[in-house]
C-alpha cells in the first residue's frame, strides 16, 4: 500500500504491505529535486515505481541497508537508466548481496520481504551531495545501524534521518542495535539549525530541536535506569519487566527478535 503527501516541493510516500485489509509496518521515502531517500521494501516496490513520473528521478540516497529502506533499489536501478544509488560504505556489500549479507527471520520477510541486489557507490562522511537547487550534507549516525546516514539541507534548515530518530518511546529493540551510539548521533543532529525534521517511520516534525531533545532525554534516562537495576544484581527479565511492563505482541510475531530483554541486553553492551 501506498499513501502520498507533499510538504512543499518534498514528496512523502508512506510504504507498507496490507495484511488482512490494515497497515503493517510502514516506512517512508521522500523525493526531492530529483533525489530519492530511501525506497521502501521489495513488497511495495512496484507500487512505488507506478507513483513516480518517469523523469522525476535522477538519484537514491540509501539511509541505511536494512529490508524496509532498500527493497526498491534493485527495480528503480534497472528501469531507470542504471539509476545512481547512494550509501554508507558499509552498507554497500549488502545492497550487492542482500540475501547471503542480511538473512532475514521470518517476520522480517513477510512484512517487508527480501530486496533484490542492487549497485551502489560510497558517500563519504560530510560528503555534499548536489541536485539542480538542493546542497545536501552527508552526516553519519551510527546507533540504529553501524551503516547508518542522515542527510541536512542546511539553506532549508531539512533534516532527513532516517530511522535514526523514530518517534515515541522505545521499550524494544532488535539485537545490532546501540542506543548509546544512537544517544550520540541524535545530540549530533540537535547542534544542527533545522526547522523540520524528515523521520523514515514516523510523522514530520515541525520541532527538531524539541523532538530530539526529548528522544535523547528519554534514552539517557531509560539507561541510566538499566545499568542502576543491573549493577544492583537484577535479572534481564525483571529489569524489562520493571521498566518496559508486560509482554508485548511484537515480542510474540517476532520470536523474541524485536524485544524488551534485547533493549536491556543493548544498554549493557
Amino acid at each position: 500500500m501506498l499513501k502520498i503527501d507533499y510538504y512543499g516541493n518534498i514528496t512523502r510516500f508512506e510504504l507498507g504491505r496490507s495484511l488482512l485489509g490494515r497497515w503493517r509496518y510502514w516506512t517512508v521515502a521522500y523525493l526531492i529535486d530529483g533525489l530519492m531517500i530511501d525506497t521502501g521494501c521489495a513488497h511495495t516496490a512496484r507500487e512505488l515505481a507506478a507513483a513516480l513520473d518517469e523523469n522525476s528521478l535522477r538519484r537514491i540516497v540509501n539511509t541505511h541497508s536494512h529490508e524496509d529502506h532498500i527493497g526498491g533499489n534493485d527495480l528503480l536501478q534497472r528501469t531507470r537508466n542504471r539509476l545512481e544509488i547512494f550509501a554508507h560504505p558499509r552498507a554497500l556489500p549488502i545492497l550487492a548481496n542482500p540475501r547471503d549479507t542480511q538473512p532475514l527471520q521470518p517476520y522480517r520477510r513477510l512484512f517487508w520481504g527480501y530486496p533484490m541486489p542492487s549497485q551502489g557507490s560510497a558517500l563519504t562522511e560530510e560528503a555534499r551531495l548536489e541536485t539542480e537547487h538542493h546542497t545536501f550534507q552527508v552526516i553519519y549516525t551510527p546507533g540504529h545501524s553501524p551503516d547508518h546516514l542522515c542527510l541536512y539541507e542546511p539553506d532549508k534548515g531539512w533534516l532527513f534521518t532516517g530511522d535514526a530518530y523514530t518517534g515515541g518511546k522505545d521499550r524494544a529493540m532488535q539485537p545490532g542495535y546501540d542506543p548509546w551510539q544512537i544517544i550520540v548521533s541524535l545530540k549530533h543532529l540537535a547542534k544542527l539549525p533545522s526547522d523540520k525534521l524528515f523521520p523514515g517511520c514516523a510523522r514530520v516534525r515541525e520541532n527538531p530541536a524539541r523532538a530530539l531533545g526529548d528522544k535523547i532525554a528519554y534514552l539517557e534516562e531509560t539507561g541510566e535506569q538499566v545499568l542502576d537495576l543491573h549493577n544492583r544484581g537484577w535479572e534481564i527479565e525483571k529489569i524489562a519487566k520493571k521498566l518496559f511492563g508486560g509482554p508485548m505482541p511484537v515480542e510474540f510475531f517476532t520470536l523474541g527478535h524485536f524485544s524488551r530483554r534485547n533493549m536491556v541486553r543493548a544498554y549493557l553492551k
